[in-house]
């Protein structure tokens, strides 16, 4: 089978009757060039059916077109829970608006921190999108020596991040404030032994989360609080945990929506009726895992796709879109509770 060579841009000036130039300013998206000739040669592309030489038109541009997101947990978290579905979508639509390719990068050890970094340092693309850090995690540091324009998902918590703020931009929603709703909204009930399931505490999002339920209840009772993870499983045990505690307890808030339902699992177990007995109040309203629990999950919203989207918007806002150009640095996104049978 014969392979037909693929047209150039000097086939593609020819055919429009223009210069080799003007046409790479106008494949480049170069202003410049007037529109007359700018509409004969995208007939001539359409015509000839040319694709931009990607690596060709990053020597000149220097622009690689394409964005690292990586994700700071295995890829078995990853893939089990929505939360990063989610996330990922918001960001594969906002690259995919800019024509930008989108290049997965996970890490379950100390090797794949390693390999992360020689890849972002090797200039292979324009920037990176960071998230589910943990605290003591060597990333932050790994992607500063990179060089590579950044933006977090989530509030930055390592030990210089205040002072380093402007230079680790990112998106993140009112957690605290979220978690507070979530609370005044049980003690609203007439609950009066409150428990809380948090997340994994070496993350910003779980202490914020934490603190929001002790802004409202003040100094708790200790075994009304026990730590998980932010898995179904992570919320069985604390739910077990808080039970054998303190087993008067009458309201569990989960610090999020997979938590909850494995709390809700291990209620029913225990032949506690949920939310006569117990209400139960998640954090995310991730819909498949809310809307389907038994008793479909009362829980606080947070637009985790419109974050995804914000985080890419923020880190292309240097490549001359207006539209974003006056944006913040960092943006928290506010929640809201969405009240379903649980509680």
């Amino acid at each position: 089978m014969t392979v037909e060579p693929r047209p150039t841009l000097e086939a593609v000036a020819a055919r429009a009757g223009v210069s080799r130039a003007t046409v790479s300013r106008v494949v480049n998206g170069d202003p410049g060039v007037r529109e007359t000739l700018a509409e004969r040669v995208r007939h001539a592309v359409d015509e000839l059916g040319y694709v931009p030489n990607r690596a060709a038109r990053s020597l000149v541009t220097r622009r690689h077109d394409a964005v690292a997101v990586v994700i700071a947990e295995p890829e078995t978290r990853v893939f089990a829970d929505p939360f990063f579905a989610l996330q990922l979508r918001g960001i594969s639509k906002e690259l995919a608006s800019r024509d930008v390719q989108l290049v997965l990068l996970l890490t379950e050890g100390r090797d794949d921190h390693e390999r992360v970094g020689r890849y972002l340092a090797g200039g292979h693309v324009d920037g990176a999108l960071v998230f589910s850090l943990h605290l003591d995690d060597p990333l932050p540091g790994i992607i500063r020596r990179a060089a590579v324009p950044t933006v977090f998902g989530g509030r930055p918590g390592w030990p210089d991040a205040a002072a380093d703020e402007q230079a680790a931009p990112y998106v993140d929603c009112d957690n605290r404030g979220g978690a507070r709703e979530a609370v005044r909204h049980l003690v609203g009930l007439g609950r009066g032994r409150v428990a809380h399931i948090t997340g994994p505490l070496d993350q910003t999002s779980a202490v914020d989360r934490l603190d929001g339920y002790r802004d409202v209840l003040g100094d708790v009772d200790p075994r009304l609080i026990a730590e998980g993870d932010f898995t179904p499983a992570g919320g069985e045990r604390a739910m077990r945990e808080l039970l054998d505690r303190a087993p008067e307890l009458d309201a569990v808030f989960a610090a999020n929506d997979l938590s909850a339902s494995g709390a809700l699992r291990v209620l029913r177990e225990r032949g506690r009726r949920v939310p006569d007995d117990v209400a139960v109040v998640g954090f995310d309203d991730m819909l498949p895992v809310a809307e389907q629990a038994d008793p479909p999950l009362t829980t606080v919203r947070q637009d985790i796709e419109e974050m995804g989207r914000l985080m890419a918007r923020m880190l292309l806002r240097d490549r001359g879109g207006e539209d974003v150009a006056c944006e913040p640095a960092n943006v928290v996104l506010p929640t809201a509770l969405v009240r379903r049978a649980s509680a």
